[in-house]
């Protein structure tokens, strides 16, 4: 009963899928999770500032973190074991500003598909802004949008570990080591090589390598438009710490921060933003005077007095073609399924991608969200399904 399935990549989306297969019916002794790197330290999941947010420009995006939400909020019931601690919301919301009619049109537009899927976001006048958040300074601010629920900080750390904990006690078996080879033949996956030597035999491949995943595809002759980006994240407190709730505000400029407990958490993307190696996590801190804590200060007056706690480089894996996941079977080599490129979007879709995933292995399609539009048909015929709501 059930294919011997590999997955290559055991951080947030490899054990979501894991524990989602063994929910549905896979028998958990055909699953394997290889991982490089069993401590996760330097895996995306580990540098996620782990919010969720229903402010996206694709209706999709948008009921997936519905679900996400859904999921959050209800860990306990959807786990099924009295060990599994509730996974709190922090919901401070996300504020978008406008500093310019061209960006007041796209979150007009992006409210619209919000609304129509049944978020409770809203545009803000900069007066209505400047009524519930006076610490702002809206110098060049024309318009904003607000999502007032469902929208913050959780704790993305207890859905990792229990999801991989409840999957190895079903019986899933985790190994550590490093894929070097895909093994085919005659048009269809046969399995995958390690470092060590060791051969791993499956009918299913699952490429959820993260910032590696095109170095994965490419074993299997495979080309996927995935790359490892930096981004940045600074967390400092505050002087004259502010009296309310600060939501993470996507500035104009690009910059966001938000509240993090007592202290406050930014963060930005470099520019010029290559491709990285994905063993690179070198900064380039000079950012910070140059350009972040300026428009954070400017902004915020507050935050012209504040001391820096700690930072660090985390990575995208940023899908070139459109910022959004690539997710389902490859067609060119059958039985190997891509799971990549969430380009910062992976924490808060895991429970919908996840689900989505082992619904098309267990039941032969998607049962609870239609995911195909993310499927990679479209990236061989170039034909972005765009998310523009990225930070």
């Amino acid at each position: 009963m059930g294919q011997d399935i590999v997955i290559v990549g055991g951080a947030i989306m490899g054990s979501s899928l894991a524990w989602w297969l063994t929910e549905l019916g896979h028998p958990p002794a055909r699953i394997t999770v290889v991982e490089r790197d069993p401590t996760y330290a330097a895996c995306g999941t580990a540098f996620s500032n782990s919010c969720i947010r229903q402010q996206f420009g694709n209706p999709l995006n948008v009921a997936i973190s519905r679900f996400g939400v859904e999921f959050i909020r209800n860990f306990q019931a959807y786990m099924g074991d009295d060990r599994v601690p509730p996974v709190h919301l922090h919901a401070f919301g996300y504020l978008y500003l406008a500093g310019d009619a061209a960006q007041a049109e796209r979150l007009h537009q992006a409210q619209a598909v919000q609304a129509a899927a049944g978020a409770a976001t809203r545009l803000m006048t900069p007066d209505q802004i400047a009524a519930e958040w006076p610490f702002y300074d809206l110098d060049g601010v024309v318009l904003g949008s607000h999502g007032p629920v469902d929208e913050g900080y959780f704790d993305g750390t207890t859905l990792f570990e229990w999801w991989r904990r409840l999957a190895r006690d079903r019986g899933v078996r985790f190994v550590a080591g490093e894929v070097t080879g895909i093994d085919t033949r005659g048009g269809r996956v046969q399995g995958v090589r390690l470092a060590d030597g060791t051969r791993l035999g499956a009918g299913i491949v699952v490429d959820a390598a993260g910032t590696r995943g095109a170095q994965v595809a490419r074993m299997a002759g495979l080309d996927l438009p995935i790359e490892p980006r930096k981004r940045y994240t600074w967390v400092f407190e505050a002087a004259h710490p502010l009296d309310r709730d600060l939501p993470l505000t996507i500035d104009p400029s690009g910059i966001h921060c938000r509240t993090d407990g007592s202290l406050y958490m930014a963060g930005a993307t470099p520019d010029p933003d290559p491709a990285v190696d994905p063993d690179d996590f070198a900064g380039d801190w000079s950012i910070w005077e140059d350009r972040v804590w300026p428009a954070l200060a400017a902004r915020i007056p507050a935050f012209e007095e504040i001391r820096i706690r700690r930072a660090w480089v985390g990575h995208y894996d940023f899908n070139t073609l459109d910022a959004n996941a690539i997710l389902g079977p490859h067609p060119g080599l059958e039985g190997f399924l891509v799971m990549n490129g969430f380009s910062g979007h992976g924490l808060q879709q895991s429970p919908a991608m996840g689900r989505g995933l082992a619904e098309w292995i267990v039941q032969g399609r998607y049962v609870s969200l239609d995911l195909t539009p993310f499927g990679v048909d479209r990236v061989l015929r170039d034909e972005p399904f765009p998310e523009l709501a990225v930070i």
